[in-house]
């Protein structure tokens, strides 16, 4: 029987792929939720009554339900839904029948669920940020013959851009320690390829002290590195 040690590093390979998998779902998943985060926290703040009740019923739902139960809703509640809507369009438009079930692949739902999720609480990072710029700026560039549009652009949102590094920051941490959730649909994530491993060796100490670590080691670069573009972007702006 391997000492502790050694079935760690004898696991580390598959934990790694793990890591790849959790990493790259993050990325893609704050990357889209971002764009959909910078719509609807303009949309939270636009003067439109339509667009800031959508943007704002979409915040409200995303932040009020777990992304557990939006991780199910997508793998497993639209399937039927497609399905349904293909029998109907087969009946309206004799397509012909469609036998094959609906199926959605474990990656396509985790990054979905995972970016709206994101994108709800990124709308409230860039709406605060937005907010944040005070409003005697906007008058200046209006004042100078900017249109809102023109003002938002190139006076209001770089400003934003600086203030909200910090807690896009969080989020991006926040889904990453997130994604150990679909490990539900048996994506093959960090604590997933854990799993399998527990399955295999029976020692389940030593492969969750080892995917712990790895995620503690992913979220201390990530916050590290957070700091330091920070403080770069300070440096930058007081010269």
């Amino acid at each position: 029987m391997p000492t502790s040690l050694e079935l760690i590093i004898q696991s580390l390979p598959f934990l790694l792929t793990g890591v790849l998998q959790t990493l790259k779902v993050t990325l893609i998943a704050v990357a889209i939720g971002c764009i959909l985060g910078l719509f609807g926290g303009m949309g939270r703040l636009s003067k439109n009554r339509f667009l800031r009740g959508l943007a704002t019923c979409y915040v409200d739902f995303v932040r009020g339900t777990p992304l557990l139960v939006q991780l199910f809703i997508v793998y497993f509640g639209l399937p039927p839904v497609i399905q349904e809507f293909k029998i109907f369009l087969a009946t309206s438009f004799a397509l012909g029948p469609f036998t094959s079930t609906s199926h959605i692949p474990p990656f396509v739902a985790a990054v979905a669920a995972c970016s709206i999720n994101s994108g709800a609480y990124v709308s409230e990072i860039f709406r605060a940020g937005i907010q944040s710029i005070e409003k005697g700026q906007q008058e200046a560039a209006l004042s100078l013959g900017m249109t809102p549009k023109q003002a938002m652009r190139h006076i209001i949102l770089p400003q934003a851009f600086r203030r909200v590094i910090p807690p896009l920051g969080n989020e991006f941490i926040a889904m990453l320690k997130d994604t150990s959730l679909l490990i539900c649909i048996g994506y093959a994530e960090l604590t997933r390829q854990g799993q399998l491993i527990i399955g295999t060796t029976f020692r389940p100490f030593e492969i969750w002290f080892a995917v712990a670590f790895l995620y503690l080691i992913m979220t201390l670069s990530i916050s590290r590195l957070v700091d330091y573009t920070e403080k770069r972007l300070d440096t930058n702006g007081n010269h």
